[in-house]
């Protein structure tokens, strides 16, 4: 289904550039925000925005903005530059750009274009950008070159990385143009993009740029940095939601080796704003283990703040006592209460996902250095400017003077979209006057996170007699991901946890979808794609108790509401437009591959899910084994994925298998729970990540591109995967598993 179509020129975009010499003598080009550009030089050294550095060597060495996390940004996004310069892709260098601002008449701004990575939007946000970026580097040369042989610039092409006229029969190496490129104007006009047919590196698998540096330890993260003069720090938090100090013994841990300092760094009040998650005392040390050994030895009493009575089991049952009356309605088309009453089927379930934790393989960690009248902030983040803004907010330092440099990320999934931890090392730094690493340690990431937020989903449906789908209700009762954040306003609080305009939004006539808000003290934040991992469980296993209960198949129920080619208004993060035929795709490509409808023995089949998240589409089909006893085996998985026009295959299947097995893992085994307003699970041993041996050997990936926009991958393997998994279980052992994770759900409900 992908369209061809030649790209245009974007005179809007035109004056987003600038050109010139760099340190090496090589022509730059950048890409600074539009009302920026008089404040950037267009001469002399200096990485200006998204770059394009041609070296005199023959280099080509193209700047990133983003941070990378695993989501493959350091190599695809190098792919839209270097596409579109025309250059080997064998001769490319990427390098990391720190954060860049810069301050406007307006506030604050981007100096080299927005960074951040979170809600699949890197390859999105840039795709137009940074293909002009190369095209003008490569119009420039062209130029160059033409002024040099005197000639046309329409009489010459190019060719990895050299400028050829064929007329006077002269060619020319990038290198060798360089220097006169940089001394020329920007073109008036936006250069012509390529079409896709000419593409030579977008839609070509390329391996990880930095693959080697990583297998060989060479890869740099923020738990790697080292710092002339650096010193230590680790935080014991209060392990009470909201609590603080009562009282503090640090004698013994001042008498540690090694120990230079113990104090209290006090937590946000209950309700405010979270800059730092929890009250705790700080250990600073002359190395780690010296900072641990200390924090070991301290003696705290503390407060155990508001929700001391707080536990899963009062939460679950706040929400059955919610559910119980009335919510905010936040979507109601049609007349929901008459047809289902007119409806030849009813159903109705429940369904129940727990807060889960992030588990970044590389706890959180920060250097952070802050002096008189500046700072200097290290750290793995998703969101650079957020390292400023907390780092700013704890000196008031102004933030151009702030500067904050990115490393490799070793695992985000939203997590690194808040810079507690950063704020953290910034008070440390302060209080000490020292340049400080803070290191967490794997208990307090289980323990202190902003948890993907838990909920309760009461789903009905009316179905007519010719097995259509005539009304459907969806009812969340969460705690919402909003809790405690500035601005927002409570009757928009439900907005992080329902994307109204979600299947089978605009499909379904009679459609009502209500929320209400659950109270807890756990704090919550983002957890790759939260609503849609959450929502694409109940949608899609409901799916499949309607088609039960209504005697249909799951798979041609799910075809006959997708319906044709068509786009349906989306106001979410992804839209402007939903097209559930996309989804229709990717189904009958999974259904294809695992052979649906082959018979197969007592206890063992086949389940599907397929869901529309941050502009893109997935879908599952998962074959299982259930025993007379409950044991579970899971036989094969086939994964299928449309976003768009592939920049690099390779990276998509890569975030294909990844989320997989990442929601694979989750819906197995993962929850956190609360017992007397404190979190339980505490490591590996009680949030038991999935094992290598578990993952099983047959997992198939595929990728249907659809059109000649790409859309993100990063969250969109997940969300299907739990749904798809349960169906299979239910079809195999006529077990619904309706509350996350599975743990031994089935096995109890075999042996009962």
């Amino acid at each position: 289904m992908l369209k061809h179509k030649g790209a245009v020129p974007n005179p809007g975009r035109r004056r987003f550039l600038v050109s010139g010499l760099s340190a090496t003598g090589g022509l730059l080009v950048g890409l600074p925000s539009l009302n920026l550009l008089a404040a950037e030089t267009t001469a002399g050294g200096g990485k200006i925005g998204f770059f394009v550095d041609i070296r005199p060597d023959g280099d080509v060495v193209i700047g990133v903005a983003q941070p990378e996390m695993g989501q493959g940004v350091r190599t695809s996004m190098p792919m839209l530059v270097a596409e579109e310069l025309d250059v080997d892709w064998s001769n490319v260098r990427i390098e990391q750009m720190p954060l860049g601002i810069i301050h406007t008449a307006d506030g604050f701004a981007w100096k080299y274009g927005g960074q951040g990575a979170g809600g699949s939007t890197s390859v999105t946000d840039n795709w137009p950008y940074l293909r002009e970026v190369g095209a003008t580097a490569r119009l420039m040369l062209v130029q160059a070159a033409a002024l040099r042989w005197n000639v046309k610039p329409g009489e010459c092409r190019t060719e990895s990385g050299v400028v050829i006229c064929d007329s006077i029969d002269k060619r020319l190496e990038y290198r060798e143009l360089a220097a006169e490129a940089a001394g020329l104007p920007l073109p008036e006009e936006s250069p012509v993009l390529k079409d896709i047919g000419d593409y030579h590196i977008i839609g070509q698998p390329q391996k990880v740029i930095d693959g080697r540096a990583i297998v060989t330890g060479k890869a740099r993260y923020g738990i790697d940095t080292s710092v002339p003069g650096m010193r230590y720090a680790s935080i014991e938090r209060c392990p009470w939601l909201d609590g603080g100090v009562e009282s503090l013994d640090d004698s013994a841990a001042r008498a540690v080796p090694g120990v230079l300092d113990v104090f209290v760094v006090e937590g946000p009040k209950p309700g405010e704003p979270y800059l730092i998650l929890a009250t705790g005392v700080a250990v600073v040390a002359t190395s780690t283990w010296a900072a641990f050994q200390g924090r070991k030895a301290l003696k705290v009493k503390w407060t155990h703040g508001p929700h001391a009575d707080e536990s899963t089991g009062s939460f679950w049952k706040q929400c059955d006592e919610l559910l119980a009356g009335d919510g905010q309605v936040v979507r109601d088309d049609g007349d929901f209460d008459a047809a289902l009453e007119a409806a030849a089927t009813r159903v109705s379930a429940r369904y129940k996902e727990p807060y889960v934790n992030h588990a970044t393989l590389e706890p959180q960690n920060c250097f952070a250095h802050v002096k008189e009248d500046s700072v200097h902030i290290i750290a793995p983040t998703q969101m650079p400017a957020g390292a400023s803004r907390a780092a700013a907010e704890v000196t008031g330092i102004d933030r151009l003077n702030i500067q904050v440099e990115m490393t490799r990320v070793g695992g985000g999934f939203g997590r690194r979209l808040t810079n507690d931890y950063v704020a953290e090392a910034t008070i440390v730094s302060k209080k000490t006057g020292l340049p400080i690493q803070l290191v967490w340690t794997r208990e307090d990431d289980v323990q202190h996170d902003f948890y993907r937020p838990s909920g309760m989903t009461e789903m009905t449906a009316g179905v007519d007699s010719n097995g259509q789908v005539v009304a459907w209700k969806q009812r969340l009762a969460s705690a919402s991901k909003y809790y405690r954040r500035p601005g927002v306003e409570a009757d928009k609080m439900y907005e992080a946890e329902l994307y109204v305009d979600d299947f089978p939004a605009a499909i379904v006539e009679n459609l009502k979808v209500e929320w209400l808000a659950v109270q807890s003290g756990v704090p919550r934040g983002s957890w790759r794609a939260p609503a849609h991992t959450a929502n694409a469980f109940v949608v899609e296993s409901f799916m499949d108790e309607i088609a039960h209960a209504s005697g249909q198949d799951p798979v041609q129920l799910r075809l006959a509401m997708y319906g044709g080619n068509r786009e349906l208004p989306y106001a979410q993060h992804g839209g402007p437009t939903f097209n559930p035929y996309r989804l229709s795709l990717l189904l009958k490509k999974v259904v294809e591959r695992i052979d649906y409808s082959k018979p197969r023995p007592k206890g063992r089949a086949v389940g599907v899910a397929a869901h529309f998240t941050f502009g893109g589409y997935a879908a599952h089909a998962v074959e299982v084994s259930v025993s007379d006893e409950g044991d579970l085996s899971i036989e094969r998985i086939v994964a299928a994925v449309d976003c768009g026009l592939v920049v690099n295959p390779l990276g998509v299947e890569a975030q294909l298998q990844g989320g997989t097995i990442d929601g694979l893992s989750t819906a197995l085994n993962l929850q956190i729970t609360v017992k007397d307003g404190q979190i339980q699970q505490s490591n590996f041993h009680d949030y038991p990540i999935l094992r290598m041996a578990s993952v099983p050997e047959l997992v198939e990936c595929h990728i249907l591109p659809f059109n000649d926009t790409p859309t993100g991958m990063g969250e969109m393997g997940i969300p299907t995967l739990a749904p798809a998994l349960t169906n299979a279980i239910f079809n195999a052992s006529g077990v619904r598993i309706r509350q996350l994770p599975i743990l031994d759900q089935l096995k109890q409900a075999m042996t009962a």
